[in-house]
C-alpha cells in the first residue's frame, strides 16, 4: 500500500501567513477603525457641523426708531459752548411731560419704586442714564401691560368667563368584532363565532350655569350589525335624546362661589392698572426732576463762568503789575491768582460736563434722540413762593390716593375672595342628578318622510319611533362624598387666613411708611424754602462783599487773597442758592407724589385706549337687546361688591390754599405802617433784608421789591417782596395789632384758568397717559 500523504503542513503554513497579515494590520491600523470605509465617497462634507450651538442673529423684521437712526455726534466739553439761537431748544416743563408721555410705550424710569425710596440730594449722578431697560427688559413696564393681563388666555376675565360658555362635543367610533365563542358547536342558541359591526355617534352640548348647575343635551346614535340568529333583522339603529341636569347642593353651589375666578381675574386687572398708574407717576416724577436738574446745571455753569471771568480779570491785573515790577505784582500773588483762575476753569469744564449729562438724562426720559444738533434749555422758571399744605388734608389724601396702598388693598380683597372658595371646600359634595331620555329602535336611522312603521317592522325608522314618544326613560338620583376629617380643606382655610393677616399687616406698615415719607417731604419743603431765603441773603451779601473788596483792593487797602476769597464765596453762594431753589421745587413735586396727586399736579389723565369699531357696534347691540327685554331682578344671585367705584382724576388738590397769591412775611406797626422784617436769632431761617426794599410795579397790579441784585439777569422772580392787594393798596391791618401775613402761590404747572385735564389719545393696544 502506498503511503498516504496529507496536506496539513501546507495548510498550517497558510494559516500562519494569514495570522501574520492580521497581526500586522492590527498593529499598523489599531484595534478597530475609527471611521467606516465607503467605496463611493464624494468628499462633499457640507452637512458636517463641528459645534452644536453658535451665537447668531435672529431672523426678525424690526425697524429702528427715527430717534435712533438719526442720532448725531454728541456735544463734548472740547466743543465750543457758544451756540446760536437755532441750536437752543427752549423747552417748558409742560412740553417735557407731554413729550415723555407720547414717547413712552415702554415706561422709562430711574428704577425702583419712586414712592418708597428716599429722594437723594440733587447733585448730578455719574451715571445719568439708567440701564434698567437694557439689563432687565423683560421686567420693564409698558402701556400694553393692563391689556396683556386682561387678554391673558388663562387668567384674564374673558378666560374666567369662558368657564360658563357652552361646549359642543362630537364623537364617532366604528368597531369590528370577529371572535370565537366558548360554546359547543351545534347548539342552536349559541354561536361558535361572533361577528359584529358596531358604529356609535354622540353629539353633546353642555352648559354650566352661574349657580353651579351643569346642563347637558346629548344625542346618541348606535348602529349594530351581528350574526345572532335570534334577531328580528340583522342590523338595527338605536337613537336617543337625553337631557341631564346636575346641581350641587353644598360644595360648589351658589353664584358667588362659581364666580370667584371671574372676580379674581377682575382684581388682577385692577392690580395691573394700579401698577400702570404707579409707573406713569414715576416717569412724570423723573421727568420733572431731570428738568430741574438741567435748570440747575445751566446756572451752575453760569456761576462757574462768572467766577472764571472774574478770576481771569484779577489774574491779568496782577500779571500786568508783575510785568511792570510794581507793588502788588509779586510772584506768589501772581501764582495765587493764576491758581484760582484754573480752579474756576476746571469748575467750568465739570459744570459743562454735568450739563450735557443732565440734558441727556432729560432726553432719555422724554424718549428723544440722544443728540439732534440742539441743546435743550429749560424755559419754565422755578417757583420761589412759599407753597403751604394743610397737614391733615394731605395726610388723609396720601392714605386714600396712593396707588401702592390701593394695590395692596386689592391684594387683601383677593385673599378675601379666595377665602370664599377655601371655606366652600369644607362642605361635603352633595349633587342631585336628573336625566330624561327619549329613544327609538328601527331597521334604519332616519328618512325624509315618515313611513309609519314601528320598531319591529322591516324598514322601520329609529327617529320615527323616537319622535313618537312611546319609549321614555328617566333617572333621578343623588351623589354624596365627603373626606373624613377635612384635613386638606382645613389647612387651606388656615393658609388663606394667614395670607389675609399678612396682607393687612403689610398694608398697615405701608400706611405707616407713607405717613413717615410724607412727614419727611413736608419737612424738606419747609427747610428748602428757608434755605432758599438764607442762600438768597448769602448771595446778596456775597455780591456786596465782592464789590466792597474790589473797591478796597483798587485803592490798596486790602490784599489779593481777600479779593480771591470773596470771588470764590460769591460763586459758591450763587451755586448754593440755585441748588436750594431746585431742591425746593423738587420738594413741592415730592409732596404731590407722596400724597398721590402728582398726575393731577402735572395735568395727566389716564384712560383706556380705543377699541375697534366692531367692539362698539357689538356693545351697542347688546345694550339695545337688554333695553328691549323684560327686567328680572336677580340681585340675590349676584356676587358681593368688589370695588367702591372709580378713582377720581383731575380733582382739585386738597390741602392747598387759593391760587394767585405769593407767600411772604409782613409786619405792620400799630398805625398800619410797613416795617421790614428784622434780623432774627441764629435759630431762625427767614430771609433777612437789611434795608427797606424799593417797591416796583408788576404786571398784575401788585408791587414787588427790588433788591440790589439784578434778578432780571438771573431770570427769577423776586423772593423778598412787599405784596399788596389787587388794587395796589396795602392790605389794612387792624390798629393795635401786628401780624405776619402768609399767602400761597398755587403749585400747579397747568394754566390757572383751566384745570380740567384732557383725556388721552391712546393707542388700541392698551392704556396710555396724556398731557393736556
Amino acid at each position: 500500500m502506498p503511503p498516504i500523504r496529507t496536506r496539513y503542513p501546507m495548510k498550517t503554513q497558510f494559516h500562519q501567513a494569514w495570522m501574520l497579515v492580521l497581526i500586522g494590520s492590527v498593529i499598523f491600523t489599531g484595534c478597530q477603525p475609527t471611521q467606516p470605509f465607503y467605496f463611493k465617497e464624494s468628499g462633499d462634507l457640507s452637512l458636517y457641523l463641528d459645534k452644536a450651538t453658535d451665537i447668531e442673529y435672529p431672523d426678525v423684521d424690526t425697524h429702528r426708531l427715527e430717534e435712533v437712526q438719526n442720532t448725531e455726534a454728541p456735544f463734548t466739553i472740547s466743543d465750543p459752548f457758544e451756540m446760536d439761537e437755532s441750536q437752543i431748544w427752549n423747552l417748558t416743563l409742560e412740553e417735557a411731560v407731554a413729550d415723555s408721555l407720547k414717547n413712552s410705550k415702554v415706561i422709562r424710569t430711574a428704577g425702583g419704586n419712586a414712592v418708597f425710596r428716599v429722594i437723594p440730594n440733587t447733585t448730578l449722578p455719574s451715571q445719568a442714564i439708567p440701564t434698567t431697560l437694557t439689563v432687565r427688559n423683560d421686567a420693564m413696564p409698558t402701556i400694553y401691560d393692563p391689556a396683556l393681563v386682561s387678554s391673558n388666555p388663562q387668567f384674564g376675565v374673558e378666560a374666567a368667563l369662558s368657564e360658563f360658555d357652552a361646549q359642543l362635543n362630537f364623537n364617532t367610533n366604528w368597531d369590528r368584532l370577529d371572535r370565537p365563542q366558548n360554546f359547543q358547536t351545534g347548539n342552536p342558541f349559541f354561536l361558535s363565532e361572533f361577528g359584529q359591526n358596531l358604529f356609535t355617534a354622540n353629539a353633546e352640548l353642555t352648559k354650566k350655569a352661574a349657580t353651579g348647575t351643569q346642563f347637558s343635551l346629548r344625542q346618541n346614535n348606535t348602529y349594530d350589525y351581528n350574526n345572532r340568529t335570534s334577531l328580528i333583522y340583522p342590523s338595527s339603529w338605536l337613537a336617543n335624546v337625553e337631557l341631564e341636569a346636575r346641581h350641587p347642593l353644598l360644595r360648589g353651589s351658589g353664584v358667588q362661589v362659581n364666580r370667584v375666578n371671574v372676580m379674581l381675574a377682575r382684581i388682577r386687572e385692577d392690580v395691573s392698572l394700579a401698577d400702570f398708574e404707579t409707573n406713569i407717576r414715576n416717569l412724570v416724577s423723573d421727568v420733572e426732576e431731570a428738568y430741574w436738574q438741567l435748570y440747575f446745571a445751566y446756572h451752575n455753569l453760569e456761576a462757574a463762568k462768572i467766577g472764571r471771568d472774574s478770576a481771569l480779570v484779577t489774574w491779568r491785573r496782577v500779571r500786568a503789575l508783575m510785568d511792570n515790577g510794581t507793588e502788588g505784582g509779586e510772584a506768589e500773588k501772581e501764582a495765587q491768582a493764576r491758581q484760582q483762575y484754573f480752579e474756576f476753569v476746571s469748575r467750568t469744564e465739570a459744570a459743562l460736563r454735568d450739563l450735557y449729562k443732565a440734558e441727556g438724562s432729560l432726553r432719555y426720559f422724554m424718549g428723544l434722540s440722544a443728540t439732534d444738533g440742539r441743546l435743550i434749555r429749560p424755559a419754565t422758571e422755578p417757583t420761589d413762593a412759599w407753597v403751604q399744605f394743610d397737614w391733615y388734608d394731605i395726610h388723609d389724601e396720601a392714605l386714600v390716593r396712593s396707588p401702592e396702598l390701593r394695590r395692596q388693598s386689592w391684594r387683601i380683597k383677593q385673599r378675601e375672595i379666595e377665602m370664599i372658595t377655601a371655606r366652600n371646600q369644607l362642605l361635603p359634595q352633595l349633587d342631585v342628578v336628573g336625566m330624561y331620555r327619549f329613544l327609538g329602535l328601527g331597521d334604519q336611522l332616519i328618512s325624509g318622510d315618515r313611513s309609519g312603521r314601528n320598531f319591529n317592522q322591516v324598514n322601520s325608522k329609529a327617529w320615527d319611533v323616537l319622535t313618537e314618544g312611546n319609549y321614555q326613560e328617566y333617572t333621578i338620583g343623588a351623589q354624596f362624598s365627603m373626606p373624613i376629617g377635612f384635613r386638606q380643606e382645613l389647612a387651606g382655610v388656615r393658609n388663606v387666613q394667614l395670607q389675609i393677616a399678612r396682607e393687612k399687616a403689610v398694608l398697615e406698615d405701608m400706611e405707616l411708611e407713607v405717613s413717615h415719607l410724607l412727614t419727611d417731604t413736608v419737612r424738606d419743603l419747609d427747610s428748602n424754602y428757608n434755605l432758599v431765603q438764607s442762600n438768597l441773603n448769602r448771595l446778596i451779601a456775597a455780591n456786596k462783599e465782592v464789590d466792597s473788596v474790589q473797591a478796597a483792593y483798587d485803592v490798596g487797602t486790602v490784599t489779593l487773597d481777600l479779593l480771591l476769597d470773596a470771588q470764590r464765596r460769591r460763586s459758591d453762594a450763587q451755586i448754593a442758592y440755585f441748588q436750594s431753589l431746585i431742591n425746593y421745587n423738587i420738594a413741592i413735586k415730592d409732596v404731590h407724589m407722596r400724597k398721590g396727586s402728582l398726575l393731577d399736579y402735572n395735568g395727566v389723565y389716564l384712560a383706556e385706549g380705543p377699541w375697534p369699531e366692531k367692539a362698539y357696534f357689538d356693545a351697542q347691540g347688546h345694550a339695545r337687546r337688554r333695553s328691549a327685554s323684560h327686567f328680572l331682578n336677580y340681585g340675590y344671585t349676584r356676587p358681593g361688591v368688589v370695588s367702591r367705584g372709580p378713582v377720581p382724576q383731575g380733582t382739585i388738590t386738597a390741602g392747598m390754599y387759593e391760587e394767585g397769591e405769593i407767600i411772604v412775611d409782613e409786619t405792620y406797626s400799630e398805625e398800619g405802617e410797613y416795617i421790614p422784617t428784622p434780623a432774627k436769632s441764629p435759630t431762625s431761617l427767614d430771609a433777612v433784608s437789611l434795608e427797606p426794599p424799593a417797591a416796583t410795579q408788576v404786571a398784575d397790579g401788585s408791587t414787588q421789591s427790588k433788591s440790589e441784585l439784578d434778578w432780571n439777569k438771573l431770570g427769577l422772580t423776586k423772593l423778598v417782596s412787599e405784596v399788596r392787594g389787587k388794587n395796589g393798596a396795602s392790605r389794612p391791618i387792624p390798629a393795635g395789632k401786628t401780624q405776619p401775613r402768609r399767602v400761597v402761590e398755587s403749585a400747579s404747572h397747568e394754566s390757572r384758568k383751566n384745570s380740567t385735564p384732557a383725556k388721552t389719545a391712546a393707542t388700541p393696544s392698551g392704556w396710555q397717559a396724556a398731557k393736556r
